[in-house]
């Protein structure tokens, strides 16, 4: 299986509209960056390959995941438009999307315990969300409508009723049947300019298109994780989550 990581951005909402800083891949927490600790952990746990979008000082970014990855574990495709939306980062993977095989997709900025990820590879669901139970409501956390024991709406808003709503942490397992259609609604999207939808909306059309029972879940509340996207996740990051990675893997949990 192979990974998909969508590391272009920005950093916006972290840095500033005009900033040059480093992506937020290459974030420190405890002395490794964010991309080395999902090279370790992703080598851990039998990934063959790691395929990254980059484009924002994708010098540097290539540099880091060249320095702690194994050989021929690493690609890379640049996006030239990463100041615009996401979804240019998501239609430039369209070919790695396509090209057979399931897939591990997920976000570049995230400091997780690895037992998010072990939970998701093992589920018996090839088309598989993670999902969190514990989160704050409001505009900016993606969210998972779950009803009758399925996801059946995906998004920061959700328009269907829901037995359960929770938070996605930004991992996802696909078949390429799913990434294929992914790939071509992305492309759908890039023809509607001016293109303002995040990447999440293609995943959202293909669940909601699919039949019921499609897609599975996990659930992974009460692993420690979170989203850095504002200054303030970066001190929660370090205050918080940090130490709770170190005492969950001392204890073995």
């Amino acid at each position: 299986m192979k990974s998909l990581m969508l590391a272009a951005g920005v950093g916006r909402r972290l840095f500033g509209e005009d900033n040059n800083e480093l992506p937020k891949a290459l974030l420190q927490f405890d002395g490794k960056t964010l991309l080395q600790r999902n090279i370790e952990i992703l080598n851990s746990l039998g990934i063959d390959e790691l395929v990254l979008v980059v484009g924002h000082r994708k010098e540097e970014l290539i540099e880091e995941a060249f320095k702690f990855a194994p050989d021929g574990f690493i690609r890379w495709v640049f996006n030239p438009l990463f100041a615009k939306s996401p979804m240019y980062s998501l239609w430039m993977a369209r070919d790695i999307l396509r090209e057979g095989g399931d897939i591990l997709f997920m976000d570049a900025d995230v400091l997780y315990q690895a037992t998010l990820l072990e939970k998701l590879l093992n589920s018996n669901r090839t088309n598989c969300f993670t999902f969190d139970r514990n989160f704050e409501d409001g505009d900016d956390p993606v969210k998972i409508c779950i009803r009758g024991g399925c996801p059946v709406d995906f998004g920061k808003t959700i328009a269907s009723s829901c037995d359960i709503i929770g938070e996605w942490p930004g991992f996802m397992r696909m078949s390429n049947a799913i990434s294929s259609k992914i790939a071509t609604r992305a492309e759908q999207y890039i023809g509607m300019e001016p293109v303002t939808a995040t990447y999440e909306e293609a995943f959202r059309d293909i669940l909601k298109a699919e039949p019921a029972g499609s897609f599975g879940f996990v659930d992974v509340t009460g692993i420690p994780w979170i989203e850095i996207d504002f200054p303030e996740d970066v001190i929660r990051a370090n205050d918080v989550i940090l130490p709770k990675i170190l005492s969950f893997e001392d204890t073995g949990n």
